[in-house]
């Protein structure tokens, strides 16, 4: 499926709000906090000349998150991010003045942490980083995981010390269970999507993935013409073309939203030109993508940025993993999980078809900005799909 963005807000100036959560100063604050972790390194852009040679395009890079903050996904800088920043808040509040980053660590700060509980719903890896902000910091942390969560996605989470609570049923009921539990017990929601009354939160976890642009933007000797973004409630989505709008202006890329064909409530949206839940489906192979309602902060963003939807299909998902871990030419062997390369589908489906390239403007002098958002977050899953443990993928060919 496939559909231009005819929203009478498309192409309007962002509202302030966002403007101001995804514009450089609100930027600048996450690459600041970021740095203050001892664990901190700035991930690979990767250029993919055999394939964008394929594809019939100038340019081919990858931004590759599957490695960030040993977490695996580009989920560590959101989750994480807006733990410290509620700490730190809270701890303002209590000691009657600004407390800065660099004081997260000292006894007054530790103490106030180690009295909250931070609290979200998640697929797997949005939980591992709030959990692992909370560890970091202190405070407790309650996880909230659905049916289809793998057990090898809630141990990773639990291994920061998570306390984990499983519900029946999919992702979206997930988010109402935390919520309800959250508020009966005076806990912080830590949540990557957003409902009526509940905006602030989502938005600095969308602040914490525009390092993934600001990073970007810093090795790229041209800006992008295109960039595909994959969406489960949109926010990943969201932040990326929100930021990439504010830096370059009107040279922004087009931003095309890439979801699973079995959850593709951002398409949905679109398409009813209003938010909208959907129905559930069969479960998708890019599970950290399965949501079925989507983020009102995000679809705001969107419907003014996003200049076109599509969605792939189960075995687009896995043709990209197998074609980033067997590559052409030159190109880098990426390891990519279910869900990391779903922009990539998106592009290659796009190439290949004559009436998407024209209408996107996809031709060879296009340069295409692509983020591979996980690495093998269930490496036995992963094993599965590719026929290639990761750690074989990563050995067989090195970076260029």
């Amino acid at each position: 499926m496939f559909l231009l963005n005819r929203h009478p807000d498309h192409r309007q100036p962002l509202a302030e709000e966002d403007y101001a959560t995804l514009g450089l100063a609100g930027a600048a604050e996450a690459e600041r906090f970021l740095a203050a972790r001892d664990n901190h390194a700035e991930t690979p852009l990767h250029a993919l000349p055999a394939l964008a040679g394929e594809l019939g395009i100038a340019a081919l890079h990858v931004k590759n998150e599957g490695q960030r903050l040993g977490l695996g996904s580009f989920k560590a800088l959101g989750g994480a991010y807006a733990v410290m920043q509620l700490l730190l808040e809270e701890a303002g509040r209590r000691l009657g003045r600004a407390v800065d980053v660099a004081e997260l660590h000292g006894p007054d700060v530790t103490a106030i942490a180690a009295g909250m509980t931070f609290a979200c719903a998640t697929d797997g890896n949005h939980g591992r980083s709030v959990a692992q902000g909370a560890g970091l910091v202190g405070a407790r942390s309650v996880i909230f995981v659905h049916s289809g969560v793998s057990n090898e996605r809630v141990a990773a989470i639990a291994r920061f010390g998570a306390e984990i609570v499983r519900v029946a049923g999919d992702y979206d009921q997930s988010v109402r269970e935390a919520a309800r539990v959250a508020a009966e017990r005076g806990w912080t929601v830590v949540s990557d999507t957003s409902w009526p009354g509940y905006e602030r939160i989502p938005g600095l976890v969308m602040q914490g993935y525009t390092v993934i642009v600001r990073e970007a933007l810093k090795r790229l000797a041209l800006p992008p013409t295109h960039v595909f973004l994959q969406a489960g409630v949109g926010g990943f989505a969201a932040a990326i073309a929100g930021h990439l709008a504010i830096v370059l202006g009107e040279d922004r890329p087009r931003a095309i939203v890439v979801e699973p064909a079995r959850a593709a409530c951002i398409y949905e949206t679109a398409k009813a030109g209003h938010p909208i839940a959907i129905a559930h489906s069969k479960p998708t192979v890019m599970a950290m993508l399965e949501c079925y309602e989507p983020s009102l902060v995000a679809w705001r963003v969107l419907s003014r940025l996003g200049d076109a939807f599509m969605t792939v299909d189960e075995e687009d998902a896995v043709s990209v993993m197998n074609r980033l871990a067997r590559p052409s030419g030159n190109d880098p062997a990426i390891v990519s999980g279910e869900s990391g390369g779903a922009g990539l589908a998106g592009l290659i489906r796009a190439a290949g078809d004559k009436k998407m390239r024209a209408a996107l403007h996809l031709d060879t002098h296009s340069r295409v900005l692509i983020v591979n958002s996980e690495g093998a977050t269930d490496p036995g899953r992963y094993a599965e799909l590719v026929g290639m443990a990761p750690h074989e993928v990563a050995l067989a060919r090195q970076p260029a």
